[in-house]
């Protein structure tokens, strides 16, 4: 590999864990030459990777372009689709990716079932966040601030037979879904219906959108929940990991 390349990424490394640096601080850190320090410094500024404040140098602006391209090009969906299709094959069950939009869970992709009873979702659905398990996914991982607030304002309104109601329920649910990481919903967003869901990381940690297997109730018993679970979480990971997460989840 290129010495300079490497010397230059050891350079902007430094950045990582200071906001601002002066050159004396990146030679001592670096054990390298003042002189070669400097030059690899002037050009970082002058390509914008890095600016000068004072005797202070931060990094640059072009940096920014560069992260920004990235964040946009990682197309959730296309990274999701083969890993939920696997999970299909796995689970034998329909697999839905929902992204929260405001107060609303909006379902943007799906895998269907091949089998013959099955539960129709289609792309563009939406939810409240408080019904289903894919929606409450999203709920239960929102900062507490914020997931406390949209719990004091809601309304819960029935929609199936077993939708919450009972705000007190609904926040008992939202811990134990955080504890254990995944959530678990029968009849709630339509009868005879069930869906286990688990969320999925970016690369800041947080929980950008939920994973979910879906089916008919009969299908969803507590072993049936214990078997997918496993690949449901294993799944989610492998997006979360395309995505740049790197913690244990």
């Amino acid at each position: 590999m290129n010495k300079t390349v490497l010397k230059t990424k050891e350079l902007l490394d430094l950045f990582l864990e200071s906001e601002r640096l002066t050159l004396p601080e990146m030679v001592a850190r670096l054990q390298m030459p003042k002189t070669s320090v400097y030059r690899m410094a002037q050009s970082l500024v002058a390509l914008g990777f890095l600016q000068k404040q004072g005797d202070d140098y931060e990094l640059g602006l072009s940096l920014l372009t560069f992260g920004t391209l990235v964040a946009e090009r990682l197309d959730l969906r296309r990274v999701a689709l083969p890993v939920m299709e696997r999970l299909k094959e796995e689970t034998k069950e329909a697999v839905n990716l929902v992204i929260r939009d405001g107060d609303e869970a909006l379902y943007i992709e799906k895998v269907e079932t091949s089998e013959p009873v099955r539960v129709y979702t289609k792309v563009g659905r939406r939810a409240p966040l408080y019904a289903g398990a894919c929606p409450r996914i999203l709920l239960a991982f929102m900062n507490e601030a914020d997931r406390e607030r949209y719990v004091e304002q809601v309304e819960l309104v029935k929609m199936a037979k077993c939708t919450v109601t009972d705000k007190q329920v609904l926040r008992r649910l939202l811990e134990e879904g955080r504890n254990r990481g995944y959530t678990v919903s029968y009849s709630e967003l339509e009868n005879y219906s069930a869906a286990v869901a688990v969320p999925i990381f970016n690369h800041e940690g947080a929980a950008v959108a939920g994973l979910s297997v879906a089916g008919p109730e009969q299908r969803f018993s507590p072993d049936d929940i214990a078997r997918i679970v496993p690949r449901l979480k294993q799944a989610a990971m492998a997006i979360s990991r395309e995505l740049g997460f790197r913690g244990q989840g």
